[in-house]
């Protein structure tokens, strides 16, 4: 049985941008200056990003360049140069709950990582035939297959705005 990307994409290409993302993910845990992993989470996106042109999906790519390269990393990158963290701060802030979760964290990635390596039962759902990735495809299945997901996502962002706005308010 083949993997799902032979039809879509060659091989030597989705190993390299795989490569290129996962040496950024790399770069990520391994950087000592907070800047220096925000530049490799912005490796790591566009490496994905590429991922999803190849794989023919250009509207999660772009969207991925544009929302998450472009608007988030920048705001990480404007908190980081802001709070000024040095190295001596944040290996003085790691506590045992830290090492816990991101244990925690590895056992469950782990775990998926076994699950898709040797499938029981495919847990993917068969692929239309036709386009993938387009607009028109994604505003079909967002605004019939997955409407209630995403209101409940829009009200959860709001809750979140709003608990913002109450937490950073001053008291007078």
């Amino acid at each position: 049985m083949k993997p799902f990307f032979h039809a879509m994409v060659h091989p030597g290409l989705f190993y390299i941008l795989s490569a290129l993302s996962v040496a950024g993910a790399l770069g990520i845990i391994l950087a000592r200056h907070p800047v220096y992993a925000v530049l490799s989470l912005v490796v790591t996106l566009f490496g994905l990003s590429a991922l999803f042109a190849a794989l023919h999906a250009p509207f999660v790519a772009m969207i991925q360049i544009l929302v998450y390269a472009g608007a988030v990393l920048i705001l990480f990158l404007f908190v980081v140069m802001l709070l000024d963290i040095t190295p001596e701060t944040l290996l003085r802030s790691r506590s045992w709950t830290s090492v816990l979760a991101g244990g925690a964290l590895a056992l469950f990635f782990l775990f998926q990582l076994a699950q898709v390596l040797c499938p029981t039962v495919s847990s993917f759902p068969a692929a239309k035939n036709g386009p993938m990735g387009t607009t028109a495809v994604i505003g079909e299945s967002l605004f019939t297959t997955y409407a209630l997901p995403f209101e409940v996502a829009s009200f959860l962002l709001l809750a979140g705005i709003i608990g913002a706005i109450v937490l950073a308010k001053k008291k007078l």
